[in-house]
């Protein structure tokens, strides 16, 4: 993701990028000898948390798109931006086309019995499910209480997928996948799917751009894309 975002990020006329940094890079180092505005954190969940601290601490604006952080480490996070005084985002996914995906589906759920969240992504991803599926679970079942019936007879343990209070989740993957979820409910006699598909790592940077010019002039912490797009 770091290599795919900063040829857009110094494309930017009104931004100057100031550079990456490697596994093996003191970022702390970096961090007060470059002095950015923001730091864009798209790696592990066990580094993310540590990189978006030690920005925080030095009054960076932490961007942080990795997958997998806890609910706790969020808070933690949302904290230490509020001591700094500067704004941050952790966002499940910075594609704008996902966010209304989710925003659709949460509005969606009132009027359904049932809801299956698959997602596909690539072999390397670690988590699963996406935090992206996960979000959309969360959203989904602060709507109504939905049934997940169990197979009566699971001949391969697992075949039903996971389940998030009555959301179905499934996760596939594959080679050849980016990151791609359908939300599929149904009433009796019908279905409605809902269907994200990203076909390229640019579809992340509008996204990226949007919070970062946002937080700048407006230094709050966000919990997720849909704030900043104003989606009610």
């Amino acid at each position: 993701m770091g290599s795919a975002l900063a040829p857009g990020l110094a494309a930017e006329p009104d931004l100057v990028y100031v550079g990456g940094v490697g596994r093996e890079d003191d970022l702390a180092a970096f961090l007060a000898r470059e002095r950015p505005a923001a730091l864009i954190d798209f790696t592990r969940p066990e580094a993310a948390l540590g990189h978006a601290l030690q920005a925080a601490a030095q009054g960076v604006i932490p961007i942080v798109g990795t997958s997998g952080l806890s609910e706790a480490d969020v808070d933690t996070l949302g904290e230490a931006c509020g001591r700094a005084g500067c704004g941050g985002i952790v966002a499940p996914n910075f594609a704008l086309g996902a966010v209304v995906m989710m925003w659709l589906a949460e509005r969606a759920a009132p009027f359904f019995e049932a809801v299956e969240v698959i997602e596909t992504h690539q072999t390397a991803k670690v988590d699963a499910p996406s935090a992206t599926a996960l979000a959309t679970a969360r959203l989904i079942a602060r709507q109504r209480t939905f049934d997940h019936p169990p197979a009566l007879r699971e001949l391969v343990s697992g075949s039903r997928g996971g389940e998030h209070s009555g959301v179905g989740l499934h996760s596939l993957r594959l080679p050849g996948v980016i990151a791609d979820q359908e939300v599929i409910f149904g009433l009796p006699g019908q279905t409605l799917a809902l269907t994200h598909r990203t076909t390229s790592r640019e579809a992340y940077l509008p996204g990226v751009l949007l919070a970062l010019r946002s937080l700048v002039l407006d230094p709050r912490f966000h919990r997720g894309l849909e704030t900043l797009l104003d989606l009610r």
